[in-house]
């Protein structure tokens, strides 16, 4: 059986300040594709917002009251940087999905035809991060990684805490305590990995992996089975003695 993988791709990952940066990314993610399709992988690749997605809603947010409306915003933002990547692979003759799937299920279905699926955001109330859970959950992927800005889950946020501890291993409650479990997150917000997200894992027991995606040579790595920097999460069974 060919193996399934999800991944989720940070909105932030698609711009890097500058343009030299950017090309590298893009052509090292194509040589990812390149590779997935080579073994018989099927791989999903879900796409967050980013700057388009804050800058949407921010926009938006003196006029609409809504919360469910500006997540709207963002989604919309989302499906933009799934096609450029759609785009970007479909470009080399990868197999890729030629339309981008609005919920999970449609996401598995053309998952079992087409060596990458690439979607956005489904639902408010729903972060990329519960997009890739659900989709990792519903593929029957054996794992969810989640490809960030960040090198590691840390105990408590490095950007305003010198002494935060990055993590290499974790379990879902361990992560929990850490992130948050169920509470959805204001639109335009963001967290290391979403509070749905880990109540979703949670439910699934499913093993995920945070590292930092501007290095596609550990989202390669951790995609093989190797050791990688980051943080690996596992249900409470799997833990390491």
């Amino acid at each position: 059986m060919s193996p399934t993988y999800v991944v989720a791709l940070g909105g932030s990952l698609l711009r890097p300040e500058e343009e030299e940066h950017r090309q590298t990314w893009f052509g090292q993610l194509r040589q990812l594709g390149v590779h997935m399709e080579g073994i018989g992988a099927h791989l999903g690749l879900v796409v967050g917002g980013g700057l388009p997605a804050r800058e949407g809603i921010n926009l938006a947010k003196p006029f609409v009251a809504d919360e469910r409306a500006l997540d709207e915003i963002g989604i919309a933002a989302t499906r933009i940087n799934a096609t450029i990547i759609q785009q970007i692979l479909l470009d080399i003759g990868i197999d890729v999905a030629s339309t981008i799937p609005h919920d999970c299920n449609s996401a598995a279905d053309l998952l079992k035809n087409h060596s990458i699926v690439v979607m956005g955001g489904t639902v408010p109330g729903h972060t990329t991060d519960a997009v890739a859970v659900e989709f990792a959950t519903t593929a029957k992927a054996s794992q969810c990684i989640i490809a960030t800005n960040v090198s590691h889950v840390f105990d408590k946020d490095p950007r305003t805490n010198d002494d935060a501890e990055a993590k290499t291993n974790l379990t879902l409650s361990e992560l929990g305590e850490i992130c948050g479990v169920g509470t959805p997150l204001e639109a335009g917000a963001n967290a290391v990995v979403d509070p749905i997200a880990v109540a979703r894992a949670i439910e699934a027991n499913l093993t995920l992996a945070v590292l930092d995606g501007r290095n596609l040579s550990l989202l390669d790595a951790a995609l093989d089975g190797k050791e990688f920097t980051g943080t690996l999460i596992v249900p409470e069974a799997k833990k390491p003695l």
